[in-house]
């Protein structure tokens, strides 16, 4: 496989990361909505999880697609995917089968995916570890 295993741990991050740098962006520009939408589903204090969902969102999503604290930003948008499952998801379901074909549930699988194995070879964490074990030239002089 060699070079081409990277490919998969790059092509899940730039899925991901592009729909929640969208999907924090837009809902930074629309705060009042997300309040809204927040306050009927009965999440508690929703003006203040709107604005922190968005930021984790977006924040999260371009962490994810360098590459670079990808597994703590993860972790992040890991809980905000589990709170939108247990909030808006979960009660317009028919059952588990139901809930797995929904695409929350793929994204908090991908995000616990790259929390464990962490961003790939193809990542920024990768470039400054490759950097950081490479001998510096020898002073000439």
């Amino acid at each position: 496989m060699g070079k081409i295993a990277s490919l998969p741990p790059l092509a899940a991050r730039i899925a991901v990361g592009v729909v929640f740098i969208v999907s924090g962006w837009g809902k930074l520009h629309d705060l009042g909505s997300v309040v809204d939408f927040f306050r009927q589903l009965g999440i508690p204090a929703p003006a203040l999880q709107a604005p922190f969902v968005a930021t984790v969102e977006l924040v999260g999503g371009v962490l994810v697609l360098v590459g670079f604290g990808a597994r703590l930003a993860s972790v992040f948008l890991m809980a905000t995917m589990a709170v939108a499952i247990a909030t808006a998801i979960w009660p317009d379901t028919k059952g588990v089968v139901d809930l797995l074909g929904r695409v929350e549930v793929l994204y908090l699988v991908l995000f616990g995916w790259i929390a464990v194995a962490g961003p790939g070879a193809i990542s920024v964490e990768a470039l400054l570890a490759r950097r950081s074990l490479t001998p510096a030239p020898a002073a000439v002089g």
